[in-house]
């Protein structure tokens, strides 16, 4: 039986998991977007910092900005992310 922690000791783990992003591999990613969901914590603009679909970390991103729509393009599968600019 898994042990339950307080959702502060949550938030405190997710946002020291994403201190240090860029050696990280997509298993400790899924299991960190699993653990925001489960104590329903919004990552906000830290979901932007990883693939959608393969939950790599971006190093170098390919991004283009068109009015007003930013996207992203993975470069370990291809692929674009798009997200709204203010």
């Amino acid at each position: 039986m898994k042990k339950k922690i307080s959702k502060t000791k949550a938030e405190q783990q997710i946002k020291e998991f994403f201190n240090h992003l860029k050696n990280k591999k997509t298993k400790e990613i899924k299991k960190i977007k699993r653990l925001a969901m489960s104590y329903n914590i919004k990552l906000g603009k830290k979901r932007k910092l990883f693939c959608k679909k393969c939950f790599t970390p971006y190093q170098n991103p390919k991004i283009k900005i068109k009015s007003k729509i930013k996207s992203v393009e993975c470069e370990n599968c291809g692929y674009k992310s798009r997200w709204k600019m203010k």
